[in-house]
């Protein structure tokens, strides 16, 4: 498996085990329609929330969460659509964002919750 694929799925990893330690509950790890994916589709409270998860193993470039382009975000609203659609789902919905920086056998996490707002992308 290619390096930067295994440390996308040990961010996921990291990240659904940090949500569901905030009492998040697991849906569905890395949901494909077209050429869209969620990292990972989460319930809390009433509400249904699409993570998007960046992880990096090293700090020296750009952030992590500044690599969700315009592009990328509209990408990730037209799945959630489908997603909602496919499960005739009304519920209300956000979009987080988990952004991690691995570093040797440690890590940093960072949680932006409501990080894309459909009506503005």
């Amino acid at each position: 498996m290619a390096k930067h694929i295994e440390i996308g799925r040990k961010g996921e990893k990291l990240a659904a085990e940090y949500l569901i330690q905030k009492g998040y509950s697991l849906l569905e790890t890395n949901w494909r329609h077209r050429k869209g994916e969620i990292d990972l589709i989460m319930k809390f409270e009433n509400n249904l929330v699409f993570v998007e998860v960046k992880t990096r193993s090293r700090d020296k470039w750009n952030k992590p969460e500044e690599a969700i382009d315009r592009k990328k975000r509209k990408l990730l609203i037209e799945t959630a659509d489908a997603y909602l659609q496919t499960n005739s789902l009304n519920l209300n919905s956000r979009f987080d964002i988990i952004s991690i920086i691995l570093k040797n056998t440690a890590y940093e996490i960072e949680h932006f919750e409501n990080a894309i707002i459909p009506d503005l992308d």
